[in-house]
């Protein structure tokens, strides 16, 4: 939808194993679909407040991260609504310590997301390591299909990439 600007947003530690996940959902996106230009995907990485430019004012933010939720490895926890803020007040995510102040300077700057959802899954392991465990790595397509989802719930054509091809 022209003019409505979304921003999908992959944060994680990408030499911490399964702290990574959000990261790589976010390049199999890249990889996968065409995002409409009002779309933007960032490889948010370990990232803080230099993240206030490009999520000022965004009409929907996605957000995809490890999450500690003290559930199961590799099971994908949906965070909406009333639920967002308070993720963002407990220490869900291990490197959760920017985003919440980035999020907080954009509500005093009144530039903060209208819409923020949080896709993420719970992580087998965050020791040193450049790959995801086998259940993390499983739930990229999901990761991925859940952001594609709210984008075009939210009226963003979202295209295959191997739509270009034909």
């Amino acid at each position: 939808m022209a003019g409505m600007r979304a921003v999908v947003l992959g944060i994680g530690n990408i030499i911490l194993e399964d702290e990574g996940v959000g990261v790589r959902a976010v390049e199999a996106l890249q990889a996968q679909y065409r995002l409409p230009p009002e779309v933007e995907a960032i490889d948010g990485g370990t990232a803080g407040m230099e993240l206030i430019e490009a999520l000022s004012g965004a009409d929907l933010l996605i957000v995809l991260d490890a999450i500690l939720a003290g559930k199961p490895p590799g099971t994908i926890v949906s965070l909406a609504g009333d639920e967002v803020p308070s993720f963002f007040r407990r220490k869900l995510s291990p490197h959760q310590i920017a985003l919440p102040d980035v999020l907080a300077s954009l509500e005093l700057l009144d530039q903060l997301p209208k819409q923020t959802l949080v896709f993420g899954v719970q992580p087998q392991s965050m020791e040193l390591g450049m790959e995801l465990t086998a259940p993390v790595a499983a739930c990229i397509p999901e990761l991925v299909e859940l952001a594609v989802e709210a984008l075009r719930k939210n009226g963003h054509a979202v295209e295959p990439a191997t739509a270009l091809a034909a």
